[in-house]
């Protein structure tokens, strides 16, 4: 994940689930009354909470209730959740400006007519937000998106409307119309000051701000139409949709950016030798976990786990951001390639030890299984991110050029910075650890097809433990796998999460492969399991369900390393005597999906973060802009 697309995943803290619709109107209500209690005097306390509900909380609560359902008869996608909070919103604008008025009424010499000259630019205001988030959501044209999202103004202005008297000054209507229309006493003092042009006002003004709502976001629209040829009002909506109510709005609009990937998708199964029964089955499709949540391939390891008979291993493979998925439904084809492969495995009871090569930065454990090699590389204690597609690729091939049938190249992905410092240690084509990698994949594939074979047994374990993706442990937990071919021991440790905090690979490592010692427990004493493992490798799944937390929630950042070492501790023991006899073979079949696409994932980002840094400066100088006309406006009129 580079600077920029972790950038864009840290949006996700500013945006929450947004409550259901009657909390928002209840909450409107509260608000509603206590602006009453503040700005009317009456003689009963009652009176003056009710006055506030009325005229403050009516126009909410018909905004609430109207605005999803014209919005949705005329095409758009305004939930009752998101209308509501919308409401509640705009109230609290609106009366958060008038009691900065009336306090600067208070303070001056200005008297009661700025107060409510500044409600008519309230309501106007709330005319101009409301539409600017219906057009985002519903991407309706400004005269069509105008109808919803002018409710709550027209209803706050038609209350002014009766109970200021202001019919009285038309002369329309008989005694009916005067009587239903013309209620100024019933109003609270000072609702006289309003005749008709301020009304006039109002509408102008509410035209002059959709004008400027337009330009706004035909402004912000404009880069990402010429480079991306998408609306960033779709990448909005779909942004939100999914962060507050967990819609595939999102998926919508990457599908519109994705391109056709033809990626490998390797299989290495163990079936017990007694029953032939799969015991565990490692998955790994050249696909990069991504982009955020459950969208797109976010929940990838997850759905490949639960999709095999016995105890399923889902790596990361050597694959960035532009790998990701475009949406969920490219998940069944990557599992339906999956079972293909593993439907046409041969098998062996024999497998070569676990070979260590070491090649600059990079270290590749190898181990040959059937006609078949899985190596897994890391680069730590040095910090590291994604492999690129080619890079493994390239790797793979070099491994197999003396005699391996199928390679299982895995990206460890365990051990990084976050996203600090100028390099966040992305292997890319031509760079000092592409070569490494292919050099060391080159050395392990002659290394496992001279040595010789002995036979092979297997154990595993699984906790899914207690922990969240908010302490960056995705729902697959921690899972083990310890290899015995003939006297030799080596263990796989599988972690739910993306990436890990820098050392902490080692000192597991180093942790279980130290002979002849107790493992330490997570109260300090030993759990009275001696190991006997003589080479071990952790790695991460690369999961993205614990980026919609933090985009830096990395293993071992919010969890204690002691309880960690204890947990792999345990699955260790629990795998050693979980050992039995198996046959393993591996296959790989390739699968069509649609992907981000070569550098599409970085534009994004990149543009998500330019808008959501210049928008603020650029809509505070279309607020100003307006502002002044607005003042303008009132001065000449």
């Amino acid at each position: 994940m580079t600077q920029s697309q972790g950038d864009l995943a840290g949006l996700s803290r500013f945006i929450f689930r947004a409550p259901s619709w009657y909390a928002s109107v209840v909450f409107s209500l509260i608000i509603a009354a206590l602006m009453g209690l503040a700005a009317f005097e009456n003689e009963f306390v009652l009176d003056d909470a009710w006055q506030g509900i009325f005229f403050v909380g009516i126009p909410t609560v018909l905004a609430s209730i109207f605005t999803p359902y014209v919005d949705q008869r005329l095409g758009g996608q305004l939930t009752p959740n998101r209308a509501s909070l919308l409401a509640l919103f705009c109230e609290l604008l609106v009366v958060g400006i008038l009691t900065a008025a009336g306090a600067i009424a208070v303070l001056t010499a200005l008297d009661e007519e700025f107060v409510f000259d500044t409600l008519i630019v309230a309501l106007a205001s709330i005319f101009a937000i409301r539409l600017l988030v219906v057009m985002a959501i519903s991407r309706k044209s400004l005269l069509i998106a105008s109808i919803p999202a002018s409710i709550q103004t027209l209803a706050g202005a038609m209350l002014l409307f009766i109970y200021s008297g202001t019919i009285t000054y038309l002369e329309i209507g008989g005694p009916i119309i005067q009587s239903f229309f013309a209620r100024s006493n019933h109003a609270p003092g000072g609702f006289d000051v309003f005749v008709p042009k301020d009304f006039l006002l109002l509408g102008g003004i509410c035209v002059l701000y959709a004008i400027a709502t337009w330009l706004f976001m035909v402004t912000i629209d404009r880069p990402w139409q010429n480079s991306l040829g998408v609306s960033v009002l779709d990448f909005i909506r779909g942004f939100v949709g999914h962060i507050a109510e967990g819609s595939r709005e999102l998926e919508d609009f990457f599908e519109q950016l994705g391109e056709e990937a033809i990626v490998p998708v390797s299989v290495l199964s163990f079936r017990r030798a007694a029953d032939q029964t799969e015991k565990a089955r490692f998955v790994l499709p050249m696909i990069h976990p991504g982009p955020m949540g459950e969208i797109g391939g976010g929940n990838l390891p997850e759905r490949v786990a639960e999709n095999t008979d016995g105890l399923g291993f889902p790596p990361h493979a050597t694959a960035g951001h532009d790998f990701n998925l475009v949406t969920e439904r490219e998940v069944d084809t990557i599992i339906d390639a999956a079972d293909r492969a593993y439907e046409r495995i041969s098998y062996d009871g024999e497998a070569t030890n676990a070979f260590l090569e070491q090649d600059g930065e990079l270290t590749m454990l190898g181990q040959s299984f059937g006609n078949g090699a899985l190596l897994v590389g890391t680069y730590s204690p040095s910090f590291a991110d994604d492999v690129e597609y080619s890079v493994g690729l390239s790797a793979s091939s070099r491994a197999m050029r003396d005699g391996l049938e199928n390679v299982m190249l895995v990206d460890a992905h365990n051990c990084n910075n976050g996203l600090g410092g100028a390099d966040l240690g992305h292997v890319t084509p031509g760079s000092k650890r592409s070569f490494s990698m292919l050099h060391a994949a080159d050395e392990l594939g002659e290394s496992l097809t001279t040595t010789s074979r002995a036979a092979l047994s297997l154990g595993v374990a699984w906790d899914p433990t207690d922990w969240t993706p908010a302490d960056g442990i995705g729902p697959l937990g921690i899972r083990v796998a310890v290899v015995e071919s003939g006297t030799q021991r080596t263990a796989y440790v599988l972690v739910d999460g993306n990436n890990m905090e820098p050392g902490l690979r080692d000192r597991i490592v180093t942790h279980l492969t130290t002979t002849a010692t107790q493992p330490v427990a997570a109260d300090g004493g030993a759990s009275g399991v001696a190991k006997t493992i003589e080479h071990a490798e952790v790695m991460t799944t690369d999961t993205h369900v614990v980026n919609t937390v933090d985009a830096e929630n990395q293993v071992g950042g919010a969890i204690d390393t002691a309880e960690l070492l204890a947990r792999i501790d345990d699955l260790l023991a629990a795998a050693i005597d979980d050992i039995e006899p198996v046959e393993a073979g591996m296959n790989v079949e390739r699968a069509t999906v649609t992907v981000f696409g070569n550098d599409r994932t970085e534009t994004l980002a990149s543009h998500a973060n330019v808008m959501t840094s210049m928008a603020g400066a650029l809509a505070a100088a279309f607020i100003m802009a307006v502002f002044a006309v607005s003042v303008l406006i009132f001065f000449f009129a």
